[in-house]
């Protein structure tokens, strides 16, 4: 098996000497064709012939003793050692770009960054005004919104370098062990108290709070999380509540067209993006039981790998969110 001590040997090994065996360019290629699954499709990605490829995945497979991809008429895919491999890879790559952006002549290199995050429109605002922010030729960024267990996945792999979630008094033991065994630690950024999220022309619209009770007519939405997912991945806050009528979803442009067309509602943060979601929803303050105080308070924040430092994209991404975040205090 490929360990953490075989990683920092290949990566001090790397940076030594110039005409090594193994390279950043090389590591590029490997990441590549694990993320495409195939050598020609990494190959058209990266505008390099398929034998180059084949080559470099020869030669750092003899430097390092391991076989890094099983090859089958489907493509490729990645033996454990391999998946290993491409993890350390990826973390050797982004800090090697983040040591030429600091210290090196990087004004033209292109920037890389992706966020991974729960259905939250202010996650995406920030992303967009980080995105203002850079002037370069190029870059190279991604933003996902995804299941639970994606956000907490992507950033394990290093697919994102971030993810954004929330926890509560429900979810937050089994989240914190789940990220534990991934190696991910959580950053607060705001509390929150439950609203219901719904369209204006709800008949709930304009109440100044809603009970639980009020809500039992209408459809309860809440995003899909898979067929296996527990209660702990719901993005709802009190997904326990015994809902009488459910509609799941996978996108907040369905969701949102649920609230028009059914006069379906949500629970969430209160923290909404009119320019994003457009003015034609409101929320309103949950009612909460006494019972249901404490667990019904969201603690948003982001989960990155420990032992790493946020790119400079990273963190002025989490500068945009911030901004955004205390502008709705």
């Amino acid at each position: 098996m490929f360990t953490r001590s075989d990683a920092t040997s290949l990566i001090l090994s790397s940076l030594r000497a110039r005409n090594d065996p193994v390279t950043i360019q090389q590591l590029i290629y490997i990441i590549a064709i694990s993320e495409a699954g195939s050598l020609n499709k990494a190959a058209d990605r990266l505008y390099v012939s398929q034998p180059s490829l084949t080559e470099a995945v020869r030669e750092v497979e003899k430097e390092t003793g391991i076989t890094i991809f099983t090859r089958s008429a489907r493509g490729v895919t990645l033996t454990s050692d391999g998946a290993e491999f491409v993890l350390y890879a990826r973390q050797t790559v982004n800090q090697y770009n983040e040591l030429l952006d600091r210290y090196g002549n990087g004004e033209g290199a292109k920037k890389k960054f992706g966020v991974t995050c729960q259905h939250y429109s202010f996650a995406v605002k920030a992303f967009v005004e980080m995105v203002k922010s850079f002037d370069t030729a190029e870059y190279e960024f991604a933003i996902r919104e995804a299941r639970t267990g994606d956000v907490i996945s992507d950033v394990a792999n290093m697919r994102s370098e971030i993810g954004i979630l929330y926890l509560s008094d429900y979810n937050r033991s089994a989240i914190g062990k789940l990220l534990r065994s991934n190696n991910l630690e959580f950053t607060h950024l705001i509390k929150c108290d439950a609203y219901v999220y719904l369209a204006n022309t709800h008949p709930l619209a304009k109440k100044k709070k809603i009970t639980f009770e009020e809500l039992a007519p209408y459809p309860c939405l809440s995003f899909e999380q898979g067929d296996n997912a527990s209660f702990y991945y719901a993005e709802e806050i009190l997904s326990t509540k015994d809902y009488h009528r459910v509609i799941k979803a996978n996108d907040r442009a369905t969701m949102l067209n649920l609230m028009v067309g059914l006069n379906g509602y949500t629970l969430c943060s209160g923290i909404i993006c009119e320019e994003l979601n457009g003015d034609g929803y409101s929320a309103v303050p949950f009612a909460l039981e006494k019972e249901d105080k404490s667990a019904g308070v969201m603690e948003i924040g982001y989960i990155t790998r420990k032992n790493t430092i946020l790119s400079a994209c990273g963190r002025l991404y989490i500068e945009k969110v911030n901004g955004y975040l205390k502008g709705e205090k």
